[in-house]
């Protein structure tokens, strides 16, 4: 179906820039593509991985991941951020990307891929049920800088 896109991991700042634009549309706070960059090789050092679904070297989405592990899912792979162009959402690159980040899981010999998604964001969580992921709880959180 989508066969001249290509999924390819970001590690130049360069690449970086160049994801400003759609990770914008799910981050609407980022404002400034230098600071993003600073901030995607910052996490890079704690095991973030930015894939990116590109044609024509045009990114059309994002899926933000990282290896983390705690006792309720052993070693587990958590996608930050799932992100397609909203002009693109019917091609299915959500479902392309979010299978690539199982298949990177599973060569890891994980058991679980667990993401987060806001409880405003009904079409993001109607997508998750499509794709088999299943709510297993709530998640909080509360702004200390107040």
């Amino acid at each position: 179906m989508n066969d001249h896109v290509e999924f390819v991991h970001i590690e130049t700042d360069a690449d970086c820039q160049a994801c400003f634009a759609v990770m914008q549309q799910l981050r609407p706070m980022l404002s400034d593509p230098q600071a993003f960059t600073r901030q995607i090789q910052r996490q890079r050092e704690n095991g973030y991985r930015l894939l990116a679904a590109r044609e024509n070297g045009q990114v059309l989405g994002l899926a933000g991941y990282r290896r983390t592990e705690n006792l309720l899912y052993g070693r587990f792979i958590y996608v930050d951020d799932l992100v397609v162009d909203a002009s693109l959402q019917r091609r299915r690159l959500g479902e392309q990307l979010l299978d690539q980040v199982r298949q990177q899981t599973r060569s890891l010999g994980y058991r679980y891929l667990v993401l987060d998604t806001g409880m405003h964001m009904a079409l993001a969580q109607r997508f998750y049920f499509r794709q088999g992921l299943l709510p297993r709880g709530m998640h909080f959180s509360q702004d200390l800088s107040q």
